[in-house]
């Protein structure tokens, strides 16, 4: 009998070995996957008055659950705040440093040396940004970029820190030509011998295409073409979608054409293993009289579908099995920057860490915020002409019956006594009574949909009324708190249970019930 329990000891301990090799062989494999989803990070400038601490810096990123920031340097004293949290970062070198880096192997280690290796891994470095926009920008530097990038891979790999962290460089959307459709764009040809380099560079490591993509600036530079729904990735009907003559492709927002313009540019060079990341985009939240669409309710409105949109992994039209990952541009609204006013307002917060506005993301699975996704509004829009409302209007009281009762004389939603006042209140009740549906705020392209309430006075909207009675309703893990803790980023890996962990924890328990088994024969 001892014998046999002998036996059965050592067939269950060489089983147990065998599927804890097994199963620890996966963890590698589960990480990269990990790592490979698509996630939403956040750009971090500091041309902030009274910017935050490092320390306070990072203990805000960690309440608001961001995982994933990129840095436009590599500040010593944020990157010593970030040790030992589960914060990514990307660290940019400055373009005013690309001339010694790229001329200078030995200056490409030293910098290495002195903001990667000093840091990693403790501080979770991911990838280096070389430079912004330099082929645009500062094309006297475009020669030096390449040298400078493949002196820092190799002192990256002198490090053996060339698998872990990634290096390319951000580019401006305007190194492609003819945009769209998406199918004819191709990089500028002045550009070509630089943009090859970048992209075999790309190919061999395993690197992204970094772009900086801005549907805001598409929208200003073609008013009239490009749709504000298009832009700001609002539903749209069939009509109004932009259409690739050539591959007969839908695109239903501007993101996914800039980016598909991007990856046929990399095709017509013959590269077809590159992935593009967005190292910023976003929308301004206040402009001056020349940019009247840079408002809070279009930028919560691009930022809140963006995020919802990049995590529902739905890729673009022309390779939906790739999602980029986008970097928010940007953290805080930087106060020193100059004009135009927009300059200085793309932040989610302002300086002192309250928000500008609100996220709307709630129920995409990983952004959850103090949510006000139920007070939308349907008002008329402000370039309107009264005929074109008026006939919107009677529309909307008469065969939409909308209840227009508060907008007759002596009601209180009558004052002030204009056609638009009163489209906007019967808009609004169309919108709620059909259930804040897809195309129930559009009225032949005079209406839109807002966050900021139209209520003014005794005259309540019927969007306030309906949340106001709604008293039964409430916002998963929503914060409550004021200030800082209104906005929270939750990250996938921070809601994902690990399959290799839970299948150790069972494996555990099985192989504690088997040896147990075995001394009770």
């Amino acid at each position: 009998m001892a014998d046999c329990k002998l036996t059965l000891l050592s067939i269950l301990l060489i089983f147990i070995i065998y599927i804890s090799q097994s199963l620890s062989s996966l963890l590698p494999e589960i990480k990269k996957q990990e790592d490979q989803e698509p996630y939403v990070g956040i750009n971090i400038g500091t041309d902030v008055s009274n910017l935050v601490s490092p320390a306070d810096l990072v203990s805000f990123l960690q309440l608001q659950k961001i995982t994933h920031i990129r840095l436009y340097d590599a500040n010593s004293d944020i990157l010593k705040a970030l040790a030992k949290t589960k914060i990514r970062v990307m660290i940019s070198v400055p373009n005013n440093q690309l001339l010694g880096i790229g001329a200078s192997n030995a200056t490409a280690a030293t910098w290495i040396g002195r903001n990667v290796a000093a840091y990693y891994p403790q501080t979770l470095i991911t990838a280096i940004a070389v430079g912004d926009e330099v082929l645009t920008t500062v094309p006297s530097s475009a020669p030096i970029l390449i040298p400078a990038i493949e002196s820092l891979y190799s002192a990256l790999v002198a490090s053996n820190l060339h698998t872990q962290i990634k290096i390319s460089t951000p580019n401006a959307a305007s190194i492609i030509l003819d945009p769209f459709p998406p199918s004819q764009a191709y990089f500028n040809q002045t550009l070509t011998p630089i943009i090859t380099q970048l992209l075999q560079f790309c190919s061999r490591t395993k690197s992204p295409l970094m772009m900086n993509l801005y549907p805001y600036y598409v929208f200003m530079q073609n008013k009239g073409v490009v749709p504000l729904e298009n832009s700001l990735f609002k539903p749209l009907t069939p009509s109004k979608e932009m259409v690739d003559p050539n591959t007969l492709l839908h695109y239903t927002n501007v993101l996914d054409a800039m980016v598909d313009s991007v990856y046929s540019s990399i095709s017509n060079l013959n590269f077809s293993d590159v992935v593009v990341l967005v190292t910023e985009t976003g929308w301004p939240s206040k402009g001056d009289s020349k940019e009247p669409y840079a408002t809070i309710d279009n930028a919560n409105t691009y930022n809140s579908n963006l995020i919802k949109h990049v995590l529902d992994r739905s890729g673009t039209p022309l390779h939906p099995e790739i999602t980029s990952s986008v970097y928010l541009y940007e953290l805080f609204n930087e106060d020193l920057r100059s004009t135009p006013i927009s300059e200085a307002n793309w932040g989610l917060f302002y300086g002192n860490s309250t928000p500008v506005y609100l996220l709307h993301v709630s129920g995409s699975g990983t952004f959850l915020a103090n949510d006000t996704t139920n007070q939308t509004y349907c008002i008329a829009m402000d370039t309107i002409d009264a005929k074109t409302l008026q006939t919107a209007l009677d529309w909307a009281c008469g065969p939409g019956r909308a209840n227009c009762s508060e907008i007759q004389p002596g009601e209180t939603c009558y004052q002030p006594n204009n056609v638009k006042n009163h489209a906007s209140y019967a808009f609004d009740s169309y919108y709620q009574k059909e259930g804040r549906n897809a195309g129930s705020c559009d009225f032949k392209g005079v209406a839109m949909i807002t966050t900021t309430d139209p209520s003014h006075g005794a005259c309540v909207f019927p969007g306030s009324k309906k949340v106001a009675n709604n008293t039964t309703s409430t916002t998963v893990n929503a914060t409550q708190a004021s200030g800082a803790d209104q906005i929270r980023f939750i990250s996938l890996h921070d809601t994902r249970i690990s399959v290799a962990g839970g299948g150790l924890f069972v494996l555990f328990i099985v192989s504690y019930a088997l040896v147990y088994s075995v001394f009770l024969l």
